[in-house]
């Protein structure tokens, strides 16, 4: 009976695409415990160093203390806490939006939005990389899907001026998960207004780390902002905060659509309120800790210069997200066991997460990386390069 299963197993072995769990023992942090040893890690989305901090530890159990464990049903059956709703309102105003709605993750929140709002009569044009989320959630909707080269605008705009339907809904990552370059915001929104479009941004790694106070890519380093009502905008509670979940944050007639219409809302047990509950402090602290950015950033610079005569190509990312281009899929795991075995850990990222020929190992910076972290891994990959 799994027969075919096993030959599909045997076959991703032998094309060095299998994957496999580790357990983790410790706090997240730059250097865990996993499997029983310790490792300096570069793998981890915890870009401000806000996963294991004592002030969230200590609010997620006072959230405990006031509202127990588990929320216990759905936001539209008796799941909708007080701290739920004070998150939502927190996170509305840090954004700028009108309001808010919480959703259990970053994968759910696309795939809720995007089917609440586009169908059979509609169009969805997305950027080539855009994330897996992104794309599972364009083809369950059964709008018409195009897909256009990645940051190519003038494809887009001429997709766009082509296209006769009833809705369009330009999807994109602000920040690439696999490439760690932006999308030109400024640009897209323009073009979103021009042609009477929505835009769905995907800022899951931009939220926290990008903008002024961390407010994410709508915040530009110039210090103007960008908003319209065609924005509807995400981001997770997972990374830069350092908790779990996610939320949308858009005008009040998207944000009620998506309480009437949304599948992935509707029908899902609510996160525990404990956890909006910490993520109200995770929100102070990225507003106030000004020293995590300039540190991170500090952490990107170092790991650039460091990598300058590296033979493997760095590509161009100002984020936390730094690849380090290896090509085949076999030469990215080689170099990653082989940090591994000097404690380091950097994960190989194989098709079919990104394209063909283009393996890489992801090196993930956080604030909490320490100068001689960062050196250590240079120094690493320098000799492994000999």
């Amino acid at each position: 009976m799994y027969s075919e299963l096993t030959e599909q197993l045997r076959v991703r072995d032998q094309q060095g695409l299998r994957r496999y769990r580790q357990v983790v023992e410790s706090p997240q942090a730059s250097h865990i415990t996993m499997d029983g040893r310790d490792y300096l890690a570069f793998s981890s989305n915890d870009y401000l160093g806000l996963a294991n901090h004592p002030d969230l530890i200590q609010a997620a159990c006072e959230g405990a203390q006031q509202y127990g464990v588990g929320a216990g049903a759905s936001h539209l059956i008796h799941g909708h806490s007080a701290a739920h709703h004070n998150l939502e309102d927190a996170l509305a105003q840090f954004t700028g939006f009108p309001g808010a709605l919480l959703f259990s993750t970053g994968y759910m929140a696309n795939i809720g939005v995007v089917t609440a709002l586009a169908g059979r009569e509609d169009v969805i044009f997305a950027d080539k990389l855009n994330h897996a989320s992104l794309n599972d959630a364009a083809l369950l909707s059964r709008a018409k899907f195009i897909r256009y080269p990645h940051l190519d605008l003038a494809a887009l705009e001429q997709h766009l001026a082509g296209a006769a339907a009833r809705r369009k809904l330009v999807i994109t990552d602000a920040v690439f998960s696999m490439e760690g370059d932006i999308a030109p915001i400024r640009q897209l929104v323009a073009l979103c207004e021009k042609y009477h479009a929505l835009l769905l941004l995907d800022d899951a790694h931009g939220f926290g780390v990008l903008g002024q106070q961390g407010r994410g890519s709508l915040f530009l380093p110039d210090g103007n902002t960008v908003h319209s009502p065609h924005i509807v905008y995400m981001a997770t509670l997972g990374k830069a905060a350092g908790v779990f979940g996610a939320f949308v944050a858009a005008q009040m007639e998207v944000i009620e659509t998506l309480i009437q219409t949304a599948r992935s809302y509707i029908y899902t047990t609510a996160t525990p309120p404990l956890l909006s509950h910490a993520l109200l402090t995770s929100l102070k602290r990225i507003e106030q800790d000004e020293w995590r950015r300039e540190a991170l950033m500090r952490n990107i610079q170092q790991l650039q210069q460091g990598l300058q005569s590296s033979p493997w190509k760095l590509l161009p990312s100002g984020t936390p997200i730094q690849p380090l281009l290896a090509g085949q899929s076999d030469e990215a795991v080689r170099i990653s066991q082989a940090l591994r075995e000097r404690g380091i850990l950097v994960p190989a990222i194989r098709p079919p997460t990104v394209p063909q020929g283009t393996a890489r190992l992801r090196i993930s910076l956080s604030a909490a990386h320490q100068p001689q972290d960062i050196m250590r891994l240079t120094q690493a990959l320098h000799e492994l390069a000999l």
